[in-house]
């Protein structure tokens, strides 16, 4: 007997499926919710309701739902989700005007709805009465039938009003303001790109690293105890052109090549593999048989330094979180002889100049990671830079503690932000036993990346993160 075909919802994706007789009706089976839709709203409660992770909460959801929810559904939920995350600032803008009352007086749950709808609408080229009628539905069954019936006469304001560019010239937004709202970005963040760039960059580059900050990251794999060629040949992917061991994929799903399953390629953003790499081109004085990577998790810099290390090399990782040690302890597999350590970096158990290189991948506000964490951007504020540049310094202090005279400390961050990078370096050039090394001749290939003696990857120049490198030798 040919099976019945599945209900398809108002898009033509597939609905979510029947719910079976005698058994409870839960908000995921119900038929008439389109599946693409719900996750990705499940997505923004997590965020918006107790601080989840999306890249952490979305991957669990498309992997529990995987057999209704298709690639296509699963790369649009994606799309939904993060896009909806990197553009609050601007939903919320236009959303503002719309409602009664002041967001923050919403139900959450309602919220979440109107701005999944309206990022249908600003921005994706989905029909204004499927984006409605699809969010009207979701609304019904989450908050009832008074809170669907302000989510379709807000979302057709909405409609009503046009794409993105139409509605910020309907704010009257202009200068920075007007940035903010085209690229999702709040202001501060913008003024830290500005500053890290440089006055010398001109305001169309500017927009162009802020843009390139909100496109979807390619993947980009580590070739670590496998040949790279062997790699480019199991993914189809294109060689990496700022590191010997990376390729980088246009799409797929990396946890199924054969290298990745068994650990010897890894999942890691070109930038953070030349942070890493930076460590072990940069000169050294006297002997080279210890490293230290002093806050390792989730470990992708220690499984790269353990793999391109040299004969005879010992390297300790450690990380203050039992937890994150234990991702260190999964990225390595193989590489039984590390030195695990769950201790904080600042008064770790080793004695002082214990260590020949020190990779310090400092805990940071994370803002030149922003394309593959959407809500970072809204989460982090300018207060919580100051906590974390005090952290940075005392971090980077003991790190050259650790380090002996004559060899390397490697100061690395997520972030381009002025205060969490030269500001941190210049608190310890003052030093009489510390000498800056220049970055950038460590990686001649490597256009437009010197910052001072430091290197600086950005998203728009290099395709990569925006990871910034310091190198720092401690002098005899």
């Amino acid at each position: 007997m040919t099976p019945a075909p599945r209900r398809r919802g108002p898009t033509g994706r597939p609905a979510g499926p029947r719910s079976r007789q005698n058994r409870p009706e839960s908000r995921w089976s119900r038929p008439v919710l389109d599946g693409a839709r719900l996750t990705a709203y499940d997505v923004l409660h997590g965020v918006s309701s107790r601080d989840a992770y999306a890249n952490l909460l979305l991957p669990q959801l498309l992997r529990e739902r995987a057999a209704d929810l298709g690639p296509r559904d699963a790369a649009f939920t994606t799309q939904l989700a993060y896009g909806t995350l990197r553009a609050t600032g601007t939903l919320d803008a236009v959303l503002t005007g719309l409602v009664s009352r002041p967001l923050a007086e919403l139900q959450p749950e309602l919220l979440d709805l109107l701005r999944l709808g309206t990022y249908q609408l600003l921005d994706l080229r989905v029909p204004a009465h499927a984006a409605v009628d699809t969010t009207v539905a979701l609304a019904r069954a989450i908050v009832g039938t008074g809170g669907s019936g302000v989510v379709n006469a807000v979302l057709r304001k909405v409609a009503a009003g046009g794409t993105r560019e139409q509605w910020v010239e309907a704010l009257g937004a202009t200068g920075d303001e007007r940035l903010s709202l085209l690229t999702d970005h709040p202001q501060w963040v913008i003024d830290a790109w500005r500053d890290a760039l440089g006055p010398e960059v001109a305001d169309a580059e500017l927009e162009a690293a802020l843009l390139a900050d909100d496109e979807a990251p390619e993947v980009h794999l580590v070739a670590r105890a496998v040949d790279r060629a062997t790699l480019i040949a199991e993914s189809d992917g294109l060689p990496g052109p700022w590191s010997p061991y990376a390729v980088r994929l246009e799409g797929g799903d990396p946890g199924k090549l054969p290298s990745v399953r068994a650990g010897a390629a890894g999942v890691q953003d070109e930038g953070s593999q030349v942070a890493a790499l930076a460590l072990v081109r940069a000169p050294l004085e006297g002997t080279d048989a210890r490293w230290l990577d002093m806050c390792a998790g989730p470990g992708g810099k220690a499984a790269l330094l353990a793999a391109v290390r040299p004969e005879g090399v010992a390297l300790t990782a450690a990380d203050r979180s039992e937890h994150r040690v234990g991702l260190v302890a999964s990225a390595l597999r193989d590489a039984a002889d590390v030195d695990l350590h769950v201790t904080d970096g600042r008064t770790g158990p080793w004695e002082p100049g214990s260590f020949d290189r020190v990779l310090l991948d400092a805990p940071c506000t994370g803002l030149g990671a922003l394309r593959r964490r959407p809500e970072v951007r809204w989460r982090r504020t300018p207060e919580d830079v100051e906590p974390l540049a005090d952290l940075q310094r005392e971090l980077l202090a003991a790190a050259l503690d650790a380090v002996r005279p004559g060899g390397v400390v490697a100061y690395v961050t997520c972030s381009p932000h002025t205060a969490e990078t030269v500001d941190v370096v210049a608190s310890v050039t003052g030093r009489d036993d510390v000498e800056v090394l220049p970055v950038a001749p460590l990686f001649p290939g490597v256009p437009d990346a010197a910052r001072g003696g430091a290197l600086q990857l950005w998203p728009h120049r290099h395709g990569t993160d925006a990871m910034f490198v310091a190198l720092l030798r401690r002098t005899r």
